[in-house]
């Protein structure tokens, strides 16, 4: 990826006042491949003490959308069409990482996935599986 797709989708994620509220940072942006990490704050926790599935979906989702942005044009952003989740274990630890990833690029659709991981005493285990489509749009 050139310098100028690398800052488009900086600028965009900066641009997100959510991702900014739960302490969300990009971690990686490569053609494909956005990682997405977040401290699983006080203010993020469901009723059993674990991170919410709202926080594992908000960065799941976010890191799906900019793997799809990383393959189309400058002045064209995304937006999720529909995303299915799979919640698989409870958010445990101090932070979450996802990493979403392009399966199917598209000029009008673009198929995407993301795996998010909570870190917890330094260990990365699975805990969702996000899977969904998105729709270019110009900016």
């Amino acid at each position: 990826m050139d310098a100028a797709a690398k800052t488009r989708i900086y600028s965009s994620f900066e641009a997100q006042s959510m991702m900014a509220t739960l302490g969300a940072k990009l971690s990686e942006v490569s053609h494909g491949v956005v990682r997405i990490e977040a401290p699983i704050l006080p203010g993020a926790l469901q009723q059993q003490g674990f991170g919410h599935a709202g926080l594992t979906f908000s960065i799941g989702d976010s890191a799906a959308g900019y793997a799809a942005l990383t393959s189309l044009p400058l002045g064209m952003e995304v937006v999720t069409a529909e995303i299915k989740i799979n919640l698989i274990a409870p958010a445990r630890g101090d932070g979450l990482i996802a990493i979403g990833k392009l399966i199917k690029p598209g000029k009008r659709l673009c198929v995407v996935t993301s795996e998010v991981f909570a870190i917890e005493n330094g260990q990365e285990k699975l805990i969702a599986i996000l899977q969904g489509t998105m729709v270019p749009v110009p900016v």
